[in-house]
């Protein structure tokens, strides 16, 4: 399959009191039709901001230094603003961790997703609003016209983050990039947004990128997932070959703290010290300070290698031992 949004070597820099962030380095990604790819890390690991270099949302003092994000053939960051305003929210959106950081909280709910439709359509007001009422039924909103009527304030955490959802899938676009939706929604509304996510990629072949810390939301969501750290991608590929055959120290560190990967009454896994600064990253890789398997070669960079079809790992010493 030809990916409908393909990131090659993308770099993002913020230029800081505390010297040259690089935020972003060497990003690679493929968005395919229909498919979910999970891009899991802890924070800081540049998550959000290669999410936010791909909607060209990043605000000075950063910016995009390298690298390209081809859409159907074109690459965006060659694009005028113009140019980028009519795809952004149209046929790229973006579903923010703070539905709030969408929504106006002064304006009732009708008025801004019919104002979001007409931004980049022709369209009578209720054509606008038969369109809001189908993306409401579509994300579990019930009582359409009811709940059109109504302000942010009077939605609940859950609800406000599906019409969120619901504006971001208005033009049925071709891609969503979601940052972490989910994470200050309680697990119940989390499994049911998670699912209706999950169904929404699968019928209107959208396809999605979701920005997570947890693991367990990439089990069961995503199809693909990508391992970042310290901003750049150390493991990829399929969900069933990274989490069931993980090949990088780091992979199989975060695969082992998930608390239902320890045995009764054991002591929980952990990965020993703490993510280093963007200001003062090591020499080589940027994990080998908290690595069992570091030797005298990580102290040079090593480079993405597919160690299996489709199954990439950034690591001179890969737990090859994994492989299936």
């Amino acid at each position: 399959m030809e990916p409908i949004l393909e990131v090659k070597n993308l770099c993002t820099q913020f230029e800081t009191r505390a010297g040259r962030l690089n935020a972003v380095q060497d990003v690679s990604l493929s968005l395919f039709k229909g498919r979910v790819l999970g891009v899991v890390g802890e924070s800081g690991s540049g998550k959000s901001v290669t999410g936010f270099s791909m909607m060209r949302l990043i605000d000075p003092p950063g910016q995009i230094v390298g690298g390209s994000i081809i859409y159907r053939g074109q690459d965006l960051l060659g694009l005028t603003e113009q140019n980028m305003r009519r795809l952004r929210g149209n046929r790229i959106a973006m579903i923010f961790q703070d539905p709030m950081m969408t929504l106006n909280p002064v304006l009732r709910i009708d008025k801004q997703l019919v104002e979001t439709v007409k931004a980049h359509e022709k369209v009578s007001t209720e054509d606008a609003l038969e369109r809001a009422r189908e993306v409401f039924r579509a994300v579990g909103i019930s009582g359409g016209n009811h709940r059109l009527k109504s302000y942010p304030h009077e939605f609940s955490g859950g609800m406000r983050q599906r019409v969120a959802i619901a504006i971001a899938l208005l033009h049925k676009p071709d891609v969503i990039i979601a940052d972490e939706p989910t994470t200050a929604l309680d697990v119940t509304i989390q499994s049911q947004i998670l699912a209706q996510a999950q169904t929404l990629a699968r019928e209107s072949g959208t396809a999605m990128m979701w920005i997570t810390h947890d693991l367990t939301i990439v089990a069961g969501l995503a199809d693909d997932v990508a391992v970042m750290y310290a901003g750049r991608i150390a493991e990829s590929g399929t969900v069933s070959d990274v989490l069931d055959h993980p090949l990088h120290p780091y992979t199989k560190g975060l695969i082992g703290s998930v608390p239902s990967r320890n045995r009764r009454g054991e002591r929980l896994k952990q990965i020993p010290g703490t993510t280093p600064s963007l200001a003062n990253m090591p020499m080589g890789c940027a994990f080998r300070t908290r690595c069992p398997r570091a030797t005298a070669h990580c102290e040079q960079l090593p480079e993405m290698t597919e160690m299996a079809p489709g199954h990439s790992v950034r690591c001179f010493h890969p737990h090859i031992e994994n492989l299936p």
